[in-house]
């Protein structure tokens, strides 16, 4: 696998949940970060995940709303989003990172491997 395929994106109204799923076959030592893309918009870090799947970030703008998940052996990485907004449309990405930090109980991840970017897996929420 040359780089993780992102799936589960589609149309949903404000208040609704979709959960992203993101095959990692081949990066499963990796962190593994979502990130997303509006038009017009640069793309902007969503979450991220440690290897092991016991530390989690989530930015600002998603934080008690999306939940990373990872079952390294179903070589998944998961984003559940719940209470979507319009503005959390876009095209979704996950890519495994170079690496990630623990700053006390603080974890924040690095960025991407590389700079090839997949498909992704466009999330729409609209009324």
């Amino acid at each position: 696998q040359v780089q993780p395929a992102e799936s589960g994106g589609g149309l949903v109204q404000p208040g609704g949940s979709l959960r992203l799923s993101c095959a990692i076959s081949g990066f499963e030592a990796y962190a593994i970060g979502w990130f997303r893309q509006a038009p017009g918009k640069e793309r902007e870090d969503v979450s991220c995940i440690s290897s092991t799947g016991q530390q989690t970030f989530y930015s600002g703008s998603v934080k008690g709303r999306f939940t990373i998940s990872r079952d390294n052996g179903e070589k998944t990485v998961y984003l559940q989003m719940d209470n979507l907004r319009p503005d959390d449309s876009g095209t979704y990405y996950c890519k495994p990172l170079s690496g990630d930090t623990y700053l006390g109980n603080s974890y924040s991840c690095r960025g991407p491997i590389d700079d090839h970017w997949g498909q992704g897996t466009q999330v729409t929420v609209s009324s």
